[in-house]
């Protein structure tokens, strides 16, 4: 009796071991792909018809035409290169040339020296009625309305150019000045010194505004 149950323990034992050594159920895991890169967004075409009038090539327009770009930032100036030439009377003596003067001479006498300035700057500069009363005031004189100012000049014309010129004294000194339009530019030439010298000195000045010429 002992022996038959010794033998079904062993039975039902080794059963269980069956059981136990079965394969188990695999399950298997398939890790997902890495999602595939964005593709890089190409430039989206320019229609160079559009571009504004002077704007630098964009693009392949670009590359093929090396410094383009510099060449479409590059605006020449007008009127930065005309000049006028002039001789000076003999009694003149030329003096070194300041930071904004273009002539400068000294006009000695018995009444002492006078100083012929010319300079000159682009555009208008005020205009020639502000100019006429800017150099009204530099002798002490009050400004004058508009067409007053301009009716108490002269106007002249030599080698083609036209000169507007005064004569103001006040307070003992006298300038005599003539304004030249030239070139986009607007020139100088004034005389200033005691009352007495530069009158004097006048037909000089008027015979030297004979000489200015453009070159």
């Amino acid at each position: 009796m002992s022996l038959r149950r010794s033998t079904q323990t062993m039975v039902v034992s080794l059963m269980i071991l069956l059981t136990g050594c079965k394969d188990r159920a695999i399950t298997a895991y398939r890790a997902p792909k890495d999602a595939p890169a964005a593709a890089m967004p190409q430039a989206a075409a320019v229609d160079t018809n559009n571009l504004p009038p002077g704007h630098p090539p964009i693009g392949a327009a670009a590359q093929a035409t090396p410094g383009a770009d510099m060449a479409g930032a590059i605006v020449p100036t007008a009127g930065d290169a005309s000049g006028l030439t002039w001789t000076a009377p003999a009694g003149w003596t030329a003096k070194p040339l300041g930071a904004m003067r273009k002539g400068s001479y000294a006009i000695k006498g018995s009444g002492g020296e006078a100083d012929l300035s010319i300079t000159a700057f682009p555009g208008a500069t005020g205009g020639l009625e502000a100019n006429l009363n800017r150099w009204r005031g530099q002798v002490g004189l009050p400004a004058l309305p508009p067409t007053e100012v301009v009716a108490a000049t002269e106007k002249i014309e030599a080698n083609g150019l036209q000169a507007v010129v005064c004569d103001y004294a006040g307070n003992g000194t006298r300038l005599v000045g003539a304004i030249v339009p030239h070139g986009g530019n607007s020139w100088f030439f004034k005389l200033t010194g005691p009352d007495a010298l530069v009158a004097a000195e006048k037909p000089a000045f008027l015979a030297f505004l004979q000489t200015v010429k453009a070159p």
